[in-house]
């Protein structure tokens, strides 16, 4: 995949296992009856949310403010701001101006987070679409499928717009063997949250679920809707969690070797500052060298990275692909992607901001 001109480290797309990616989580979903809307916080890049769209995507999942204008200015006019976004501030007034041009709808676990909602959009010609975030063991944002009555009530009230509920099964991150059990704790949160606002609203809800590893294990009722991110790429995680093959990777950091002060090692010019320094208690390393997979990235500083472990001496100069851990990290880190195709460079696509909430 990378080439020698390239100026490194830099992210390197395959735009053809791209595709493949892109195709076979659409066929999953479809077989499946269920409305794919993809988180797009993996890439933050429209040229590559417009490929999602064409292969059939109901819209885009972001977490934060600056992802839903980048994408609404990249023309895709369906949004689920998948986190509890408090609109204080000038996000008030932003969130207003997305609510008007797009089809929005944003998440909320509180009453406060409601409220604030509320005051954003009141006075607009249409309603507020919300989901209320279920907590479904991962314990971070999200309430209890108990307490779910009481916030839709709430919202009702206020004049927001309850569709339905979501959920994210952050604990099949946990370790490999997790993936089944958080998506059976999904799905069980969800047939509850369910059976709630089936009675409430009276119409059957949305049921949105997702992450990479519990889609890939399998698509089921109650889910009506799945919201995968990873699967785009692929990265190290899911070479562990989902079993992806090393062929359908989709993303590498292409690394320059430049330095090789010792037998068995070798330095890179992708550190913390290109690859990230996430890497979970499960995994040893921070990357998966394509040509030295018997090697270990040890340890990252900002712009180094000491490889240990190398069977074949390396020579300062040499390419090489690492898999990060965790793409999305590794992608917010960039500026633009390199696409290649057949060993060519065929685009070169920006990577949009994110950062600010």
């Amino acid at each position: 995949m990378p080439i020698p001109e390239l100026d490194t480290p830099a992210l390197v797309v395959d735009v053809d296992r791209l595709e493949t990616n892109l195709a076979r989580m659409a066929g999953r979903a479809e077989a499946a009856g269920i409305d794919l809307t993809p988180h797009a916080k993996t890439h933050k890049c429209v040229p590559l949310a417009r490929r999602q769209l064409a292969h059939g995507a109901r819209g885009l999942t972001v977490a934060t403010l600056d992802e839903a204008e980048l994408f609404a200015d990249g023309g895709c006019d369906r949004l689920f701001i998948a986190y509890p976004c408090w609109a204080g501030g000038d996000r008030a007034a932003r969130l207003r101006a997305l609510h008007e041009r797009v089809e929005l709808r944003v998440g909320v676990d509180s009453v406060a987070g409601a409220d604030q909602l509320a005051a954003a959009i009141r006075g607009a010609d249409h309603s507020l679409t919300v989901l209320i975030e279920v907590d479904c063991g991962g314990r971070r944002s999200g309430v209890t499928p108990d307490q779910i009555r009481d916030l839709v009530t709430h919202c009702l009230r206020i004049g927001l717009d309850v569709a339905g509920a979501f959920c994210h099964p952050g604990h099949a991150y946990t370790s490999p063997g997790q993936v089944p059990g958080a998506a059976a704790d999904e799905r069980a949160a969800l047939t509850t949250a369910g059976a709630v606002l089936t009675w409430l609203l009276d119409r059957p809800p949305v049921l949105s679920g997702g992450s990479t590893p519990t889609a890939l294990d399998g698509l089921a009722h109650p889910l009506t809707e799945v919201r995968p991110g990873t699967y785009v790429f692929g990265d190290r995680q899911q070479m562990h969690l989902a079993a992806v093959p090393e062929d359908e990777i989709a993303l590498v950091v292409a690394t320059r070797v430049v330095s090789v002060p010792r037998a068995g090692e070798a330095v890179l010019d992708a550190g913390s500052k290109a690859l990230s320094s996430d890497r979970p208690a499960w995994l040893t390393g921070h990357g998966w060298i394509a040509e030295a997979p018997e090697a270990t990235v040890a340890a990252l500083t900002e712009e180094h990275a000491v490889v240990r472990g190398l069977r074949r001496p390396p020579a300062v100069g040499d390419l090489v692909r690492v898999v990060p851990n965790h793409v999305c990290t590794a992608v917010n880190l960039g500026r633009e992607i390199t696409v290649v195709s057949d060993g060519k460079i065929v685009d070169m696509w920006p990577v949009g901001p994110g950062a600010r909430r």
